[in-house]
C-alpha cells in the first residue's frame, strides 16, 4: 500500500512538473524580448568576449549586439557583429544559455558603414563591453541585452538596452565613457 502511494505521488509530481515546464515554454513566447533576456544564463558581456575571440584575425571589436528569443530554428541567442581592422564584418550567434558559438556569418560591410568606418571603432576610448557596464550602472542594475553603435559627430556612441526588474531602459554612452542625455 505504501509502495503504491509512493508510486502515485511520484507520478503526480512528474506530471505536474511536465505541465509547469510546458506552460513556462508557452509563456516565453508571450514575453517581451527584455523579459526573456534578463533570465538568460549568459550575459551580454560574456557573449561579447566569446564573439571577439573568434576568427583568424586579431583585434576585432563588437559593434552591434541583439538578443533574439528562441524560435523553431534557433535557441535564444545574442547576434553579435564584430568588425576587424581589415574591415571584415562577421556576425556570431552566441547561445544565451550555454555561451557557446553556434553560428558564424560573414556580413556585407557596406551596409553598416555608410556613416561609420572601422577606424572609428578602433579610436573609441570606451569599448562596447565597457559601455555595457556603464549602462547597467546608470540603469540602477539590470542586465544589458542589446547594444548598437551610432556615429555622433566624428566619434562612436553606444545605445544600450537594459532589462530591469519590471521594465527596459535605453542608455546612451559616449566614446569617452560618459552617459549622454
Amino acid at each position: 500500500m505504501i509502495k503504491r502511494f509512493a508510486t502515485a505521488a511520484g507520478l503526480l509530481a512528474l506530471s505536474t512538473s511536465l505541465a509547469l515546464a510546458q506552460s513556462a515554454t508557452q509563456t516565453d513566447s508571450n514575453l517581451k524580448e527584455w523579459q526573456v533576456a534578463k533570465v538568460a544564463k549568459v550575459g551580454l558581456a560574456q557573449a561579447l568576449t566569446t564573439a571577439q575571440a573568434q576568427g583568424d584575425e586579431k583585434g576585432g571589436r563588437a559593434i552591434d549586439a541583439d538578443f533574439e528569443k528562441a524560435d523553431s530554428k534557433n535557441p535564444a541567442h545574442y547576434a553579435i557583429k564584430v568588425v576587424y581592422p581589415s574591415g571584415k564584418l562577421v556576425e556570431y550567434g552566441i547561445n544565451a544559455d550555454s555561451g557557446a558559438l553556434y553560428k558564424t556569418e560573414n556580413q556585407p560591410i557596406e551596409r553598416y558603414f555608410t556613416r561609420l568606418k572601422p577606424a572609428d571603432f578602433q579610436n573609441a576610448k570606451t569599448s562596447l563591453k565597457d559601455a555595457l557596464a556603464i549602462a547597467e550602472q546608470k540603469a540602477g542594475g539590470g542586465k544589458a541585452y542589446e547594444a548598437e553603435v551610432e556615429k555622433d559627430g566624428k566619434a562612436v556612441q553606444y545605445e544600450i538596452k537594459v532589462a530591469g526588474a519590471d521594465k527596459e531602459q535605453t542608455v546612451k554612452v559616449g566614446p569617452d565613457g560618459k552617459v549622454v542625455d
